[in-house]
Formats: structure tokens, C-alpha cells, sequence
């Protein structure tokens, strides 16, 4: 549904790699039956393999395709950009 379960606030030298170990150290204590976690290519590399062996959850990448030119909706990402619309006001 793209409900926010956890907000973490930190500085803007942060990678957003760096900032999810944050996010969801804080997180998986409330929510222990959380099991999949989707994110855009911006997460992908070791954090993939720390969320498995860590949090004992599966985090997915979701990446756009290289063959594709232009707009193009990809899987669960439209769940990300729905919540953004509505914490700014604006209407999707």
C-alpha cells in the first residue's frame, strides 16, 4: 500500500545505502514479520546480502530496463512514487 512504517532523519552526506542500514535496524524490531523489501537500483550491492544474513529478509532490487527508452512504469516502483505524492499534497 505504500504506508510509511518508519522515518529516519539523517544527514545529507549520507548514501541512501548507508541510510537504509539505519532505517531498517530501527524498523524490523516493530515489524518482525516483515519478509520482503523492494528498493530501486540505488540500494543494490552488499546491502542486498546484509538484509538476508541480518534481518533474515529478502530485499529486491527493482531496475529499469536498459532497452527501454523513455517513461516506462516498473513493478512496485509506482507503491514509492504514489506515497511521495501524497506527502506532498499532490494527487496521483
Amino acid at each position: 500500500m505504500g504506508l510509511l512504517l518508519r522515518v529516519v532523519v539523517h544527514p545529507a552526506n549520507f548514501q541512501d545505502r548507508d541510510g537504509a542500514l539505519l532505517v531498517l535496524c530501527r524498523l524490523l524490531p516493530d515489524f518482525p514479520r516483515l519478509q520482503v523489501i523492494w528498493a530501486d537500483g540505488g540500494y543494490a550491492g552488499q546491502l542486498v546480502a546484509w538484509v538476508l544474513t541480518a534481518l533474515f529478509c529478502t530485499l529486491v532490487i527493482i531496475k529499469r530496463s536498459d532497452d527501454v527508452k523513455g517513461f516506462s512504469v516498473l513493478p512496485r516502483r509506482w507503491v514509492v512514487e504514489r506515497t511521495f505524492a501524497w506527502l506532498g499534497g499532490t494527487v496521483v
